[in-house]
């Protein structure tokens, strides 16, 4: 009886504590609409902007402060002045850093910590307000002329504070050498083009977008390799690709020999 009673403590036990992260996961992940209705619901929101110091002079969500964690001194005396009875809204680019300071905060008893998905990327490419010191870059008739202006046109949009954008940019670089005269390419930086980002729904960075005859045929975010954008412009390539055509001389080769 003892060991039943035991066995039916641990399940239960087991059970309360998975209800309890089910419900810690619940609460601390939220659409960027929740997170928007998060903001709202509360008075005085304590909004931290954990990008660099650089990063947020050049924008940041309204009201936000900046939380930058290569200050160590700063950054200690900053979470001392938050009340941990209250939801902390924390974002940065995308989730990178935002997640790592998520993660401080819940570990010295914040109970509410919500992550903006998607980051401040996220956050403009939807149209949600900041405040900025940018214009509004290119409008959606001089966008609407670039990606015209030729057959193929790649459309890289990132960041220079972005690390992802930064390791993408010398593969976008290699392959549009590849396709010199068949490729055009261009690259618009996010904070600059806010307009034009929420035009095209942009919900992370790096945003690869491929047009084909001004119409959108591909597009792919985040972890992006040379075989993956390779393997999308040689799919909307009108003309074929060296090994493509190299794999097409074999087989009539090996037909013109069996006939």
């Amino acid at each position: 009886m003892k060991t039943k009673s035991a066995l039916y403590f641990l399940m239960l036990s087991l059970a309360f504590l998975t209800g309890r992260l089910y419900a810690q996961k619940s609460v601390n992940e939220l659409t960027l609409e929740a997170f928007e209705q998060k903001l709202k619901q509360s008075p005085v929101p304590q909004i931290l902007d954990v990008r660099s110091s650089q990063e947020f002079s050049e924008n940041h969500l309204i009201g936000a402060v900046n939380l930058n964690a290569s200050d160590t001194a700063l950054y200690n005396k900053r979470i001392q002045t938050l009340d941990k009875s209250k939801p902390v809204f924390v974002y940065s680019i995308n989730n990178g850093r935002s997640g790592v300071i998520a993660k401080q905060l819940r570990s010295r008893g914040f109970r509410e910590v919500y992550e903006l998905p998607g980051g401040i990327a996220h956050w403009i490419g939807a149209g949600r307000p900041i405040e900025s010191k940018a214009g509004q870059g290119i409008s959606a008739d001089e966008f609407q002329k670039l990606i015209t202006a030729s057959n193929l046109v790649l459309v890289d949009v990132g960041s220079k504070h972005c690390g992802a954008c930064k390791k993408l940019a010398p593969v976008v670089d290699t392959v549009a050498h590849q396709y010199t005269g068949k490729l055009n390419v261009h690259k618009i930086e996010l904070y600059d083009n806010r307009a034009l980002a929420k035009q095209l729904n942009i919900e992370s960075v790096p945003t690869l977008i491929l047009y084909k005859d001004g119409k959108p045929v591909w597009t792919k975010s985040g972890n992006i390799t040379k075989a993956i954008l390779q393997e999308a412009l040689q799919a909307n390539s009108t003309a074929p690709s060296c090994e493509g055509t190299t794999e097409l001389m074999k087989r009539r080769t090996e037909q013109a020999r069996n006939n």
